[in-house]
């Protein structure tokens, strides 16, 4: 991506010498920049196509749907500097972003349905299994760095759209 800050002064001093609107502009451009990078960090969140991960916490959607309602995509605007904000309050997110290490252990009221193979939650008194025998590291998903990436990708599009503009 190189140096987005440098990046975004260029353009942002182009638009203010061309006489611009700076913070009708930079508001938009963030508040749209912002909800592109939600529908990203969603899009990747289970459940979606990726068929390897599997279990309760990731086919209730409930890590999903909480980009939406966390996130905040209309610029809080103090000074000089506007401020959005990517988020997802589940508490296991950072484990599906980052990845994480698997220690064997047992887990009682957790079982394996033996007619689709999901896990399930069951009562504690029919027992339980081991986890952390096959797999001992899960991979991220790394869904918030790609909708960074695409948050940053969204507002040098809107700028360069805005510079266009100001010469035609």
């Amino acid at each position: 991506m190189g140096n987005f800050g440098k990046a975004m002064r260029d353009r942002i001093n182009t638009l203010k010498n061309k006489g611009a609107d700076m913070p009708k502009i930079l508001a938009e451009s963030q508040e749209l920049a912002t909800l592109y990078a939600i529908d990203k960090a969603t899009e990747m969140t289970p459940p979606n196509n990726d068929t390897a991960l599997r279990g309760t916490g990731a086919i209730t959607g409930q890590a999903k749907a909480h980009w939406a309602s966390d996130s905040i995509s209309r610029p809080e605007v103090t000074g000089d500097e506007y401020k959005t904000i990517l988020a997802n309050n589940m508490h296991y997110i950072s484990y599906l972003n980052d990845g994480h290490r698997m220690d064997m252990h047992f887990v009682p009221g957790l079982m394996i349905n033996p007619y689709n193979g999901l896990l399930e939650k069951v009562d504690p008194e029919m027992g339980g299994i081991m986890v952390g025998t096959k797999t001992k590291y899960v991979k991220g998903i790394y869904m918030k760095q790609a909708a960074i990436n695409v948050y940053k990708d969204m507002m040098l599009e809107q700028l360069n759209s805005e510079i266009r503009g100001l010469f035609e």
